[in-house]
């Protein structure tokens, strides 16, 4: 029998669930925990931790967990990593459903980093309308650059003030839209946009308005993926299941 734990959070991780649900196929979708106004699902939810790899291996053994797919953010790679080394351990079988990151285009004007600490470093200078589409884990970051107006974008209002001096805070949830962002943009006079390279459609609205409008993009790489098996759609996942399935994995 299958028994499926999906590592979630992104929009393509629920659009699994619903795929998975439409089948009854058994599955738990497993929040991290880092939002507080988490998506409902049409699947059975876990939220939090597993305690690393030890943790995540003994939840894989005390479920009974058949498969393993791992579609959590592309920035999450602690968690990608503990799930290669759990999946090696148990013999469970992983999969990633990933996105693609992220191409610039004719028009855009972006500047691309490495990493959280070079976006930070990409700000010094002058005064700017900086609009921060990070997450709330790495504002404070941002502190050692007080001299600009911060716009954060966030999926919940702040538990406490951020260390900004100067900023705005917008509380909502993708999929975005490109009219939206721009009116967003426009509004609040923004110069520069700072990202990461979270690829996908539900986020890269905010990509078109900045080249629309001309503005500067410092958009943050992301971080090397562990070896393992991905794909890009439902539909590959479901594939693969069905593989490792007639193949009594």
């Amino acid at each position: 029998m299958i028994n499926i734990l999906i590592l979630g959070g992104t929009t393509e991780a629920s659009a699994l669930a619903q795929a998975l649900a439409e089948r009854n196929i058994s599955a738990t979708f497993s929040y991290a925990g880092r939002v507080a106004t988490l998506k409902p699902q049409p699947l059975p939810v876990r939220v939090g931790g597993f305690g690393g790899v030890e943790g995540l291996i003994t939840y894989l053994q005390t479920h009974r967990i058949t498969h393993l797919i791992d579609a959590t953010h592309p920035f999450a790679g602690q968690m990608s990593q503990h799930a290669v080394e759990a999946s090696q351990a148990t013999g469970v079988p992983l999969i990633a459903l990933t996105r693609p990151a992220w191409e610039s285009q004719p028009g855009d004007h972006w500047h691309i980093v490495p990493d959280i600490d070079a976006a930070v470093d990409a700000l010094s200078g002058d005064s700017q309308r900086v609009m921060l589409a990070i997450g709330r884990m790495h504002l404070p970051a941002f502190s050692v650059q007080p001299q600009h107006h911060y716009l954060l974008r966030l999926v919940d209002a702040p538990y406490s003030p951020p260390p900004l001096p100067e900023h705005s805070v917008v509380v909502d949830r993708g999929p975005f839209t490109l009219d939206g962002d721009l009116a967003l943009l426009r509004e609040h006079a923004i110069d520069v946009v700072v990202c990461k390279n979270a690829g996908g459609t539900g986020a890269a609205a905010k990509l078109v308005a900045a080249r629309q409008l001309g503005l500067f993009v410092i958009m943050i790489n992301r971080p090397p993926s562990p070896q393992r098996q991905e794909v890009h759609c439902v539909d590959a996942v479901l594939d693969w299941l069905d593989q490792t399935t007639e193949r009594g994995v």
